[in-house]
């Protein structure tokens, strides 16, 4: 089992910047990748950035170049790093991990507001 705390989240004008926290605890050692997904108010949930226990990672085309994925491994904590917000990044951004076994794991989520 992998618990996962997130934080950060909040109101920002646009063109601001938020830094969002994802603390994993439990069988940490079983985690192959981790990653945040969104999900705004009457849309599907989607992929925003992820990244392998390789350090390897992935972001969605509409986050390119304004959003960092990053990890500390030591801290079993995944950090987003948001800059240049726009309105339309609000949403509920949820933490995710993905187990060696393919068993996947949500945070409970933290919302992002983002004024025009």
């Amino acid at each position: 089992q992998v618990q996962l705390v997130e934080s950060g989240g909040g109101l920002v004008q646009a063109g601001g910047s938020l830094r969002l926290s994802c603390a994993a605890s439990g069988s940490t050692v079983s985690i192959r990748g981790m990653g945040w997904h969104r999900q705004a108010p009457g849309k599907q949930r989607e992929l925003v950035a992820d990244i392998s226990r390789l350090g390897t990672t992935n972001y969605a085309d509409s986050v390119k170049g304004r959003i960092t994925i990053s990890r500390d491994s030591a801290k079993n904590t995944v950090y987003l790093q948001m800059n240049s917000l726009k309105p339309e990044d609000t949403a509920v951004y949820y933490c995710k991990a993905v187990s060696d076994m393919l068993r996947g794991y949500w945070g409970q989520g933290t919302q992002v507001t983002v004024s025009s």
